[in-house]
C-alpha cells in the first residue's frame, strides 16, 4: 500500500518549512512542496532541512511553480495522486500590502483560484485553506472571534485572505471540494523572515538598538497571540487525522469545517519584546509611537476563540515560552538567518 501524499503550497516560506519538518517526523506521508520563490520564500530553508535530514529526501518532491498560473500537464504527472492539499501560499506582509494593494489582492486570489481548480480535478480527501485572524478585524483586547463571525478586514492583506475563504467556500458548495478552513494567530519560528516582529526584536536587542512599539496616543499598546509554526502544523495534522471534511448537503445554512488555532496567551507588543529580552539576558531599549499615525490599516488587537479545536482534544505540544526560547537560541546560533 502506497503512502499518503500531501501537497503543500508556500513550501519555502517561514510556515511551510515547519509543516514539512513536522509531517516528516510525525507521518510516513510523501510530501510535494510547491514554491515560486518569488515572494518571501527561500530555497535555502528547504535545502537546510534536507541537508540536516537526508532520510527525508526520498519522501520529498519540490515543484518550482508560480501559482498565479495553473500546473502544466507535465507537473501534474510529476505530482501524481494527491490525498491532501494544504494551501499556505500567499503574499503575507501587511506593510507591503498597504503600499501595493492591487498586486497583493490579485496574487492571493489568483493563486487560490488555481489551487481550487486543481483540487476540482484531482479530488483530494481534504483541502485546507490556511487563513488568518486578521480577516475578522480588530478586537477590543478582551473579546475573541469564533470561526464564523463576520469578516471586517482592515488592510488589503486581510481582505485578500477573506476573499480566499469566500472563493474556497463557493467551490465547496458548488463543486464539492472537501474544504477545511483554519484561522491562525501570529506565527513565529526558526528561519522566519526578518520583517516579522519577533525577528526584528531579537535583531535589535542583539545589536543594542532601539525597537519601536506601536500603540495608541492614549497609551494603549497593541497585543497579539503568538504561536510557533510547529504547533500550528501539529494542529492541522490533528484536524486531518481526527476529522472528515463536512461536505455540502444542499442546505442553505450549512457551512464547511472551520477551526481557529490560537496561541497560549495574549501578549502586548511591549510584553513580547520584554520576554525576548529576558530570554536573551539583555536590556530592552524601546520607544512607543502611535499605530495609526505611522501604520494606517494596522489593528491594535486580534483575538481568536479556539475552544472548538480544544474540545476535540488538541493542545499545543510546546508552550509559548519554551517555543520562543528554542527559537531565540537557534537564531542566536545561526545569525545568518536574521541578518
Amino acid at each position: 500500500m502506497e503512502n499518503k501524499k500531501i501537497l503543500i503550497t508556500g513550501a519555502s516560506g517561514s510556515i511551510g518549512i515547519h509543516f514539512i519538518a513536522h509531517l516528516m517526523r510525525n507521518t510516513d506521508w510523501d510530501i510535494v512542496g510547491v514554491a515560486s520563490f518569488r515572494h518571501k520564500g527561500n530555497a535555502d530553508k528547504i535545502s537546510s532541512h534536507l541537508n540536516s535530514h537526508p532520510e527525508d529526501v526520498p519522501r520529498f518532491t519540490l515543484i518550482s511553480h508560480d501559482l498565479i498560473g495553473p500546473f502544466s500537464e507535465t507537473q501534474k504527472r510529476r505530482i501524481g495522486k494527491i490525498d491532501y492539499i494544504i494551501n499556505l501560499a500567499a503574499a503575507s506582509d501587511v506593510e507591503d500590502s498597504i503600499h501595493n494593494p492591487t498586486y497583493f489582492i490579485k496574487n492571493n486570489i489568483e493563486s487560490t483560484l488555481n489551487m481550487l481548480e486543481y483540487a476540482r480535478e484531482v479530488k483530494p480527501e481534504a483541502f485546507v485553506q490556511f487563513s488568518t485572524d486578521e480577516v475578522f478585524g480588530p478586537t477590543n483586547g478582551k473579546s475573541f472571534y469564533k470561526e464564523w463571525d463576520a469578516h471586517v478586514p482592515s488592510n488589503p492583506y486581510a481582505a485578500s485572505k477573506s476573499c480566499q475563504e469566500q472563493i474556497a467556500t463557493s467551490y465547496w458548495r458548488t463543486y464539492g471540494v472537501p474544504l477545511i478552513i483554519t484561522h491562525t494567530m501570529n506565527n513565529f519560528g526558526e528561519m522566519q523572515q526578518g520583517s516579522k516582529f519577533p525577528v526584528m526584536i531579537q535583531k535589535a536587542i542583539e545589536e543594542g538598538k532601539e525597537i519601536t512599539i506601536h500603540g495608541e496616543s492614549n497609551g494603549k499598546i497593541g497585543s497579539r497571540s503568538y504561536i510557533h509554526s510547529r504547533n500550528v502544523a501539529d494542529a492541522v495534522l490533528f484536524i486531518l487525522e481526527n476529522t472528515t471534511p463536512y461536505l455540502h448537503q444542499s442546505l442553505s445554512i450549512d457551512k464547511p469545517d472551520c477551526y481557529n488555532i490560537a496561541g497560549d496567551k495574549q501578549l502586548t507588543n511591549l510584553e513580547l519584546a520584554q520576554t525576548i529580552a529576558r530570554l536573551m539576558g539583555k536590556e530592552l531599549q524601546y520607544k512607543l509611537i502611535s499605530t495609526h499615525q505611522s501604520r494606517p490599516g494596522h489593528d491594535l488587537h486580534y483575538g481568536l476563540d479556539d475552544s472548538k479545536l480544544k474540545k476535540l482534544g488538541w493542545q499545543s505540544p510546546k508552550s509559548f515560552e519554551e517555543s520562543l526560547k528554542n527559537t531565540i537560541k537557534w537564531q542566536t546560533e545561526n545569525p545568518e538567518w536574521i541578518k
